[in-house]
């Protein structure tokens, strides 16, 4: 699913790295409106060796930064399993999107899965089919990808942007005491 580069006031790529597939979706963000620029799922499978499946990852996230004009990039953390050597894979595809990432000098934020989940639907522990219909409404977008990954991508892009702008929105204070005044339930 891809769309026109329109003006942007921010591109966000958000990646779901793995070592079979790697989702990613774009987003763009124009007077804080979020317009879904791309979003897919890059298969690894058919590549037998390791390397080369990194590799692969390297070039196609270089590839979607350069086409895109991306701004920011937000990667999904590798979240603790039990088998080792998944999390080794993993960890490394994670590596190599980064450092793709800041080869070209775009800076990149890592989000914990379920601070994605509950960014998206307000749930840590949502389902993958839940964040998925949770942002055909936020992105507004019709045809679901063939696979999940690609949704993952775009919640991570979209999580990235809802933070940004919760910091920014955050009301600021002159003093403690101005804090703890409007902050009561805050108090010891």
């Amino acid at each position: 699913m891809e769309q026109k580069i329109s003006q942007a006031d921010k591109i966000i790529l958000g990646i779901d790295p793995g070592t079979n597939i790697m989702g990613y979706g774009l987003i763009a963000i124009k007077k804080k409106e979020i317009s879904l620029l791309a979003m897919g799922a890059i298969h690894l499978t058919k590549l037998g060796d390791h390397s080369i499946r990194l590799k692969k990852i390297f070039e196609r996230t270089l590839s979607l930064i350069d086409d895109y004009k991306v701004d920011e990039m937000a990667i999904e953390a590798p979240f603790y399993g039990k088998n080792a050597q998944s999390m080794l894979k993993l960890g490394r595809a994670q590596g190599v999107a980064m450092a793709a990432s800041l080869v070209r000098e775009v800076p990149v934020t890592e989000y914990m899965p379920k601070k994605i989940k509950k960014a998206i639907t307000g749930k840590g522990a949502a389902s993958k089919d839940q964040v998925a219909a949770m942002l055909k409404t936020i992105v507004a977008f019709q045809d679901s990808p063939k696979y999940l990954d690609a949704t993952d991508g775009l919640a991570v892009a979209v999580c990235h942007h809802f933070q940004g702008n919760a910091l920014s929105s955050k009301k600021s204070y002159s003093s403690w005491d101005s804090f703890l005044r409007n902050n009561p339930d805050r108090k010891a």
